[in-house]
């Protein structure tokens, strides 16, 4: 899979349309699957339905998940990178804020934001490093659940450029590798969606592996620890190659990867079988919440790369008139925010 970086003022309609569609099925799917929270796999005869949230969120109002990529989204949207320190002390710090009035916030999350003395992107990395090697884990699915929008501030930027910010995100709340290889390969399967159309998780994979043996470690913002998948990329390949195969299998439905989906290697494995298997974003974000126990994240995650490949204007307006949530927005202004991103923060024609 080789597809070079899109210019930000250059990118076609489809283009923006699918950047349009990771932004809007990902809360679509966040918000669908919020009442089944910790339910059970449904059969697949079963349409799910908006409905009041397992944290008691309103109908059609989105998640955690998706109010965690909101930071994100607008800071890329204002035409900013992750690159900037500023940038992400920003992100953190609108985390923090959020938090302390959010209906539900993930343990992992949580840990690190409530120990927030000063909101930091420095500050809770390091403390996202001291958690993980405390607890000798942190590979929840917190990290994955927000990384869409990453991946459309990057369309017009290598693939190194685009691992390091995954990455940098990634570890401000989840120091694990895991985190960093899901997210790393996610967002360039999505922005492979963007500029082609195409599902293409495998090239995502090989993309990765390449920026790991030709570029320097891509783990958090500067002056941290060397990754460990850094220091063994063949043993990284055959281990992702191997989860995506087994997503990709014949067959396979996310309430295959029901058990443990709330850690993020699960959590990925089951949001590609949603989309591999669907056709259509309602299909794929459907099937997600079908696969049951944390519907709201795997469906977010799944609908970030099916919006990719499928595009915005195929997200249901039924579902687009009900979608809303922190801080206080809707599915017009997720749209604006999502082609800004896309196009670098620059405005068109008619602004």
């Amino acid at each position: 899979m080789t597809v070079n970086p899109a210019p930000a003022a250059s990118l076609t309609a489809q283009q923006l349309d699918r950047a349009v569609g990771a932004v809007l099925a990902s809360a679509a799917g966040d918000a669908l699957g919020s009442q089944y929270e910790f339910g059970p796999a449904l059969p697949d005869e079963v349409t799910p339905e908006f409905g009041m949230g397992h944290f008691g969120h309103a109908v059609g109002e989105w998640t955690d998940d998706t109010s965690m990529a909101m930071p994100i989204l607008q800071v890329l949207a204002a035409g900013r990178t992750l690159e900037q320190t500023d940038a992400l002390d920003e992100i953190v710090a609108r985390w923090r804020e959020w938090s302390l009035t959010a209906k539900d916030v993930g343990v992992q999350t949580s840990g690190i934001l409530s120990r927030l003395h000063t909101p930091t992107a420095d500050a809770a990395t390091a403390l996202s490093r001291q958690a993980h090697r405390a607890a000798g884990r942190s590979a929840g699915n917190g990290s994955l659940m927000r990384t869409g929008p990453v991946a459309l501030g990057y369309l017009h930027r290598s693939p190194a450029e685009l691992v390091a910010a995954a990455g940098r995100v990634a570890q401000l709340t989840h120091w694990e590798d895991d985190n960093v290889a899901a997210c790393a390969i996610w967002c360039l399967a999505m922005r492979h969606g963007v500029l082609t159309g195409e599902l293409d998780v495998h090239g995502a994979l090989d993309e990765y592996i390449a920026v790991l043996r030709g570029a320097e470690p891509q783990g958090g913002a500067g002056g941290h620890d060397e990754p460990e998948h850094v220091r063994d990329v063949a043993a990284v390949e055959a281990r992702w190659r191997s989860l995506i195969d087994e997503a990709l299998a014949a067959g396979i439905h996310p309430r295959d990867f029901r058990a443990h989906n709330g850690w993020v290697v699960r959590a990925f494995q089951g949001a590609l079988a949603a989309v591999a298997g669907s056709r259509s974003v309602t299909d794929a974000v459907e099937r997600a919440v079908r696969g049951g126990n944390d519907t709201d994240t795997v469906a977010a995650i799944a609908g970030a790369l099916a919006g990719a490949v499928y595009g915005g204007s195929a997200v249901p307006s039924a579902w687009r008139r009900r979608l809303h949530g922190w801080p206080g927005i809707d599915a017009n202004e997720l749209a604006r925010l999502a082609v800004l991103a896309a196009r670098g923060g620059a405005v068109d024609a008619q602004g």
